[in-house]
């Protein structure tokens, strides 16, 4: 039968989990204890019954086979390949002091990822697990690249705003609370998910995001649980299985159907549950984390979003603040997103210059952080003159160039042409001054810095014109 490792996993960088299938016990120990000793965690099997059964508990990292298991030499090459059949895409390393070229062969043609010959040398066999999984990872990290298309995947800036929420992530990173994360629509929830993840002692395990919005209430059991057959075949692994030692993100949980949040509840009160379709429990530890841009108490009251879930998730609540609230980030986040999509398309960056800058820090990001990425890339695509040239101001849609609106940032002759000289320059004044107060975030201090006023002549200005500034007024710097 299976048999767990002796030391289950602590707080420590978790790296990985073996299955080791060898029916002498000796040599499973002897595995056993050099793997540990690296911080991996291991379970043995000796043979394919109980290690088909060690597999259905849970899908490890990668499996250690040996060919000649107690039924004879052939009996690790057809476990292989059930392994095959049944747990696509787990990597397979094959072991055996019986083999030859041709077991050999036959072992890579059914998919295992390596041979080693016993004796093995105990660095060899280190390099080799250490190896297969790292390609593993690679290529769960490039489908999750293929999969983030568009997003950013940094927190960048410096604004007080900002600095508090690296604070709070770095102070829940290394716990294993479940964390809520709120804000507004673009504002770069997910990121701050990754930042916890990657911070966080789980940080070589998987990060697996469910997009709850887009997940079919018919569908969300299996999403989540996973689904086998009559046989104890896996047809699908589901989400909580796929994040086994890391983090489950699940975005936008208020937007979920009243019955997924409830599996989704059951699946946090409980770390044992059953596949579709199965009867073998399986036990995973997954950190769960959640977003949403709603008010989850408003949800509650309307009946849309489970207490009993709310509270199960919002044991640390985390709130990304949104551009409007940093706006002297801006600058520093837009070239970011012009490296990321140069990047993308294969062109080289972009400088901004400071006009364009202004106009942009001015604007009111209603889709926040993914709407400015947005723009910039059409910028970017589209701007005429040299590649080497900086992005104008006069470059950007109109829609940032001549936005309406309490602080709307058009300056163009048409709406002034008609007026007499004190009109027109009092409805210039009015314009530049709101664009440069929204551009500072509200800081007066600032505002009047940039604009060469002092601070008490730049108050009486913005009365005079009939600009409140009572936002400013909260936002001095100290």
């Amino acid at each position: 039968m299976a048999t767990t490792s002796k030391n289950s996993r602590t707080a420590t960088n978790w790296i990985g989990e073996i299955l080791i299938v060898d029916d002498e016990p000796d040599i499973c120990a002897a595995v056993q204890d050099l793997l540990q000793d690296e911080g991996y965690t291991t379970r043995m099997a000796s043979d394919t019954d109980s290690a088909l059964a060690a597999l259905a508990e849970r899908m490890p990292s990668l499996v250690l086979l040996d060919i000649w298991l107690r039924n004879g030499e052939r009996e690790g090459i057809d476990l292989l390949e059930t392994i095959g059949t049944r747990f696509q895409g787990l990597p397979v390393v094959m072991i055996s002091g019986h083999g030859s070229v041709r077991t050999a062969v036959d072992a890579m043609n059914l998919g295992a990822v390596d041979f080693l010959e016993k004796p093995f040398d105990s660095g060899l066999l280190l390099h080799v697990v250490k190896r297969s999984l790292e390609t593993q990872h690679l290529r769960r990290e490039n489908a999750a690249l293929v999969n983030r298309t568009g997003t950013t995947d940094a927190i960048v800036g410096t604004s007080p705003a900002i600095r508090t929420l690296k604070n709070a992530i770095a102070r829940v990173a290394t716990t294993n609370s479940r964390v809520l994360i709120t804000g507004e629509p673009g504002s770069g929830k997910e990121t701050a998910a990754r930042a916890i993840h990657a911070q966080s002692h789980r940080r070589n395990a998987p990060f697996v995001v469910m997009n709850a919005p887009r997940t079919s209430a018919d569908r969300f059991e299996e999403e989540l649980f996973g689904r086998e057959d009559e046989s104890g075949r896996i047809l699908r692994v589901g989400l909580l299985e796929q994040a086994h030692g890391g983090t489950l993100f699940v975005d936008e949980v208020a937007e979920m159907s009243m019955d997924a949040q409830s599996w989704l509840l059951r699946a946090l009160q409980n770390p044992s549950f059953l596949r579709v379709g199965g009867q073998t429990p399986v036990k995973v530890d997954v950190r769960v984390v959640a977003s949403t841009s709603v008010d989850p108490e408003a949800y509650i009251r309307q009946d849309r979003l489970s207490a009993s879930l709310y509270y199960r998730i919002n044991v640390v609540p985390i709130r990304v603040p949104s551009l409007a609230e940093r706006r002297e980030d801006i600058p520093a986040l837009a070239w970011h997103c012009m490296t990321q999509c140069a990047r993308a398309l294969g062109r080289p960056p972009r400088p901004i210059d400071e006009e364009a800058e202004a106009r942009l820090q001015a604007y009111n990001w209603r889709g926040n952080v993914r709407q400015l990425r947005n723009v910039i890339e059409r910028v970017l695509i589209l701007a005429p003159d040299s590649e080497a040239s900086p992005v104008r101001a006069s470059m950007l849609p109109d829609d940032v160039l001549y936005e309406h609106g309490e602080t709307g940032g058009g300056f163009g002759t048409d709406s002034i042409m008609s007026h007499p000289l004190k009109a027109a320059r009092e409805q210039f004044e009015r314009q530049y001054l709101s664009s440069q107060l929204a551009r500072f975030g509200g800081n007066i201090t600032r505002t009047a810095a940039f604009v060469g006023m002092e601070r008490t002549s730049l108050h009486r200005k913005l009365r005079l014109l009939g600009i409140s500034d009572e936002a400013g007024s909260k936002q001095e710097a100290p």
